[in-house]
Formats: structure tokens, C-alpha cells, sequence
């Protein structure tokens, strides 16, 4: 038997600097792609949903479902990428995801709009696992924070980006909204292209049974669970039958799904992860960073047009301190991780300063200066920085490589249902408060309330602020800044609690050997020898 060594045809396991940043171009051209889409259509929406003649729980959907794919798939892709080959599922979530983007921008009924945001989403849920997995696969976790801050611009270029274009494409006759969606096809052609010719991943090629039972329950699961937190307290009352019905079935959905994964050869989500200390913490984290985060500042934007009465462009430029608190911290905290080795330091104080954000931005107001608002944002954005990234890292340096795909996709996943959820509820919470305060300041303004607009009239619309009268004009701006205030007190114990699980973390030190070396003696130990399309048996 010939000893266990690659053949003299196989690719090199690690890659030189030059090498990771032409594959990278192809997997920032991908995210750009998922970024671009989530945002560049959230200004353009009223206007779409106006001239197909929808309704607005279609408007709801159009956001909603997109979301809801993205979501559910994210641990699918992920398994699929321990399974097959990186590359080729990379290149058909952004065909997937080119397809509902021309579905979109040709539909003429909000039914296929809604469809074509569906296959959106199961696009973007690849990006968003695959990216971060081949990532973790040519790069070594002791390096993976020299190219943190290229993840960061890309992530601000989009996200400050996309309101602007939107804007531009909406407000320009020859084009219209139909160009927010057609605007990102040549962006995914293009990363296409770029990973075809840049990049190389070893793949294992071995028997593969795809759990497709467990998929369905999980999918199943989720989707109930998502629908229910998304549309419970808009089209229906928290205590109803269809809350009994959407989240008592998907939790039964899910507990069956326990019980298939764990007897499964081939579990979508391998349950033994969860024996692992870092991958249990580190997933609670991305849980409630994800109900903090995205729960608390998804709420800004209309605080900036109701409370503060900008425009949805400038809205969208007033964002920029936390973004660029984000990229700031997100860069530097990962050239000194790489730099020293330690990664638990910048977690606990990524928690800090991030809890200390949205305590500062629970005191806002509807006089809260700008300089002031931007440094609240900023701190905020400075501890998701820290945060965020870091987490997949610590799970990422602590599963063997052959798992690197469904534990960098469960922490997506975790993090992606805690942004709905906290979007859901804390959208629920924001209409009761606003109804609360606007009734009360109508009543000490001596203003007749409106017949069944009471307390807890969390059905309303978001007002035109163009159209009311300047008393009634000053209760709806302070009702909104109230209680997106309270959304921030509300946000910040969830911050506390991330803090607690990384504090609980166990610092280990970083790997300096990247995926494709670990799963290439991963491979020699098992018998088999990893070449850059499939592992073949050691003679």
C-alpha cells in the first residue's frame, strides 16, 4: 500500500495571498449581489406595490418572503457544502439567485413577484453560507482577520449604496423600479465568471445520502415559526387560533425533526455540534445579536422619516455612522486577532460596547441632535463590529474542517430567525406604543380621538407626515420617537445576554492551517486523499 500522500497532479492545500484575493473577488462580487438586493428594493417597495395594484399584505409578503427562503435554506446549503463541491453550489445559489431576479423585474402580478423573491431568497441563503464557509476553507482562522475589513467594505458599499440607487432608479422615468431588480444580474454574472477561473476547493467525494425528510420538517418548521412571528400582531392578534395553529405545528415540525436528525447517517444539522462548547455558545450569541441588532435598528429608518422628517434617501444616508463604526472595528479588531492570537478580549467587548449602544439609543428623542445620534449609532456599530464576525470565527476554529459547513450555516441561521423574530415583535410593540402615545397626546392636546384608534391599534398605517397639521404633526413625530426609544431599552438586555454566553466562552488558540489543509488530513487519516474536485481512496 502506497503511503498516504496527495498526487503530484492535486492543487497545494493552502493558497498565497495573491491567490485568496482573486478568489475572493468572486465571493465579494457574490455578497454584493445578497446586500444589493435586500437593500436597494426597500425605498422602491411603496412604489411597486402601488403600480401592480396590491395590497398591503402583499407589501408585507413581498418583504416577508424573501426573508423567509433565505432563512429556512441557510442549513440545507450548508450541509451541502460538506457534501459537494463549494464552487459549483456558490455558482448555483447566483444563478438561482439571477433567475428570480428576472422573474421580478418582468412581473406584472404581485403573485409572481412574491414567487421570484421566494427564489431570491433561496439564492441569498447560498451567499450567506457558502461565502463564509470557502472563506474558512482557503484561509486559516489565525488570517481570516487580515480580510475582515475587505467583508466590511463590501458590506457598507451595499448597504449605504443601495437605498441611494433604488432612490435613483425609482425616481427616473426611463427606468424605473423594475431596474432595482435587473440592476444586480450582471453583478452575479460577473462573480460567476470570477469563481470559475479564481477559485479551487478540495470536496470529499464519498457516499451521500441527503436527509430529505429532515430537510422538509426543518423547513416546515421554520417557515411556521417565521410566518407567526412576521404576521402575528398585523393579520391576526397574538392569542388567536392562528397563532395556536403556526406555532404549535412548527414547534412540533421541528421536534420531529430532532428526532429524524438525530438517527440519520447524513443529518442536515448534525446534532453533535452541539456537544461542542464554542459551537453552543457562540450559536446563542448570534441569536440574540440577531434579535438586538437587527430588532432594534431596523426601526431607525422610519424614526429618521416620521420623527425627524427626512427624506427616505437622506434616511438612508444617516445611517452611515454605524456603518462605518462597523467597518472601522470589524477591520482593526481583526488585524490585531491575527496579528496576537486572541479573539475572546474583542468578543466581551464587542458585547459591551454594543449593549451600550442601544442603551444610548433607547434615550432618543424627537429633538435628539444629529452629532449626538451619530455617536450613539456609531458605538453601536463599533461593537457589532467587534461581534459579529468574530463569533463564526471562534465556531469555525473549533469543528474539524468536514464540518465547517453546517456549523458556520447554523450560526447564520440562528442569527438570521433572531433578526425576525426581533423585527416581528418589536414591530408589534412599536405599533401598540404609537397608538398608546398618540392617544394620549391627543387627549392632553384636547384633540377627539378617532373611533377605534385606543390603545393597542397596532393594525394603523404609517402616516404621510406631508399631510398633517403641525399639532397634530408634533404628537405623531414624538409618539415615534418614544417608542422606538423603548424598542432600544427592550433590545439592550438581549445584548447583556450575548454578553454572558461569550464571557462563558473557552479561548482556545487560532488554527494555522486553513480548511483545505485540515480536510486534506482529515482525508489522509481516514484513508482518503483530497484533490481539488473529490477526494480519492488512498491505493
Amino acid at each position: 500500500m502506497s503511503s498516504p500522500t496527495a498526487p503530484a497532479d492535486a492543487p497545494p492545500t493552502s493558497m498565497t495571498h495573491r491567490q485568496i484575493l482573486q478568489a475572493m473577488s468572486g465571493l465579494m462580487a457574490g455578497m454584493f449581489v445578497a446586500i444589493l438586493a435586500g437593500t436597494v428594493v426597500a425605498n422602491a417597495l411603496p412604489t411597486i406595490i402601488a403600480d401592480l395594484g396590491a395590497s398591503q399584505s402583499s407589501y408585507t409578503w413581498v418583504v416577508t418572503s424573501e426573508l423567509l427562503a433565505m432563512t429556512a435554506t441557510v442549513p440545507l446549503w450548508g450541509k451541502l457544502s460538506d457534501l459537494f463541491n463549494k464552487k459549483l453550489l456558490l455558482q448555483l445559489s447566483l444563478g438561482m439567485f439571477v433567475v428570480g431576479s428576472l422573474l421580478a423585474g418582468f412581473s406584472h402580478g404581485v403573485g409572481l413577484l412574491i414567487f421570484s423573491r421566494v427564489v431570491q431568497g433561496i439564492g441569498a441563503g447560498g451567499l450567506t453560507a457558502l461565502a463564509q464557509v470557502v472563506m474558512a476553507s482557503i484561509i486559516p482562522p489565525r488570517q481570516l482577520g487580515k480580510y475582515a475589513g475587505i467583508f466590511g467594505a463590501v458590506f457598507a458599499v451595499g448597504t449605504v449604496a443601495g437605498p441611494l440607487v433604488g432612490g435613483v432608479l425609482v425616481d427616473t422615468s426611463w427606468l424605473g423600479w423594475r431596474w432595482c431588480f435587473f440592476i444586480g444580474v450582471p453583478f452575479a454574472l460577473l462573480a460567476i465568471a470570477l469563481l470559475q477561473r479564481t477559485l479551487r476547493l478540495p470536496t470529499t467525494r464519498r457516499e451521500v445520502r441527503i436527509d430529505w425528510l429532515g430537510a422538509f420538517l426543518i423547513v416546515a418548521g421554520v417557515c411556521a415559526l417565521l410566518i407567526w412571528v412576521s404576521l402575528a400582531g398585523n393579520e391576526f392578534p397574538w392569542a388567536s387560533w392562528q397563532t395556536a395553529a403556526l406555532a404549535g405545528g412548527g414547534v412540533l415540525l421541528l421536534a420531529a425533526a430532532v428526532l429524524v436528525e438525530a438517527r440519520t447517517p447524513e443529518p442536515v444539522i448534525p446534532l453533535g455540534i452541539f456537544r461542542n462548547r464554542t459551537v453552543s455558545l457562540t450559536t446563542v450569541a448570534s441569536l440574540l445579536v440577531g434579535v438586538a441588532m437587527f430588532g432594534g435598528t431596523v426601526f431607525l429608518s422610519q424614526y429618521f422619516q416620521v420623527s425627524l422628517g427626512k427624506s427616505p434617501t437622506v434616511a438612508g444616508l444617516m445611517s452611515l455612522p454605524m456603518i462605518m463604526g462597523l467597518l472601522v472595528s470589524s477591520t482593526v479588531a481583526g488585524q490585531v486577532i491575527s496579528s496576537t492570537g486572541k479573539w475572546k478580549r474583542y468578543l466581551v467587548a464587542g458585547a459591551v460596547v454594543m449593549a451600550a449602544g442601544l442603551a444610548m439609543l433607547s434615550t432618543i428623542d424627537a429633538g435628539t441632535h444629529f452629532g449626538l445620534l451619530s455617536l450613539y449609532m456609531a458605538v453601536l456599530g463599533i461593537g457589532v463590529g467587534m461581534l459579529m464576525q468574530n463569533l463564526v470565527l471562534a465556531a469555525q476554529n473549533d469543528v474539524p474542517a468536514a464540518e465547517l459547513g453546517a456549523a458556520t450555516s447554523v450560526l447564520s441561521f440562528f442569527r438570521s430567525m433572531g433578526g425576525t423574530i426581533g423585527v416581528s415583535v418589536l414591530g408589534a410593540i412599536l405599533a401598540n406604543r404609537v397608538a398608546d402615545e398618540t392617544t394620549a397626546g391627543l387627549k392632553e392636546a384636547g384633540i377627539a380621538v378617532p373611533a377605534g384608534e385606543g390603545g393597542g391599534g397596532g393594525e394603523s398605517s404609517v402616516p404621510d407626515m406631508s399631510t398633517l397639521p403641525a399639532p397634530m404633526r408634533g404628537i405623531i413625530e414624538h409618539a415615534y420617537a418614544v417608542a422606538t426609544a423603548d424598542l432600544f431599552l427592550i433590545a439592550t438586555p438581549f445584548a447583556l445576554l450575548a454578553l454572558v454566553a461569550v464571557v462563558f466562552l473557552k479561548e482556545k488558540p487560532l488554527k494555522t492551517t486553513s480548511g483545505m489543509e485540515r480536510l486534506a488530513e482529515e482525508s489522509a487519516a481516514t484513508g482518503t486523499v483530497a484533490d481539488k474536485d473529490r477526494t480519492t481512496p488512498v491505493a
